[in-house]
């Protein structure tokens, strides 16, 4: 059995899709934050048949939420506090996002003027439908 210390503070995002984990490591930039991170391939998992799992050692507001969100808002967050789960975040699509997509539309302004947000909106969560909030090019998720 594979066993990986506890977390004094922290937090553990677990229900991860199996093969997941290494793009979520990047898209929130955690090689970037100088702290603990155990990343968990291919749990055995009742629910989910086979899921990934990141712990990370580091205050939670490290973690941006949306960019999380976006990318699976299935993950469940567990925020660890003096060595004891405190909270249960769940996920939900963000309303937007900022600089996590870029828009493939090679006239929209994003592609000409560099220093510009790629920002899109939500415009159908039902269809998990993202927009360009300059030029309107659909992007699903």
């Amino acid at each position: 059995m594979l066993n990986i210390s506890g977390i004094h503070e922290g937090f553990v995002l677990d229900h991860i899709q199996a093969g997941m984990s290494m793009q979520i490591y990047h898209d929130l930039k955690l090689d970037e934050l100088d702290c603990t991170v155990a990343i968990i391939k291919n749990a055995k998992s009742q629910k989910m048949g086979k899921k990934d799992i990141i712990k990370v050692e580091c205050p939670i507001d490290a973690l941006d939420l949306d960019i999380l969100g976006f990318i699976d808002h299935h993950i469940t967050v567990n925020v660890i506090k003096d060595d004891i789960k405190i909270e249960k975040k769940r996920l939900e699509l963000p309303k937007e996002v900022h600089n996590v997509i870029s828009c493939k539309n090679p006239r929209c302004i994003t592609s000409i003027e560099q220093e510009l947000e790629q920002i899109f909106v939500l415009t159908d969560p039902e269809h998990e439908v993202y927009r360009c909030k300059y030029c309107e090019t659909k992007f699903k998720r």
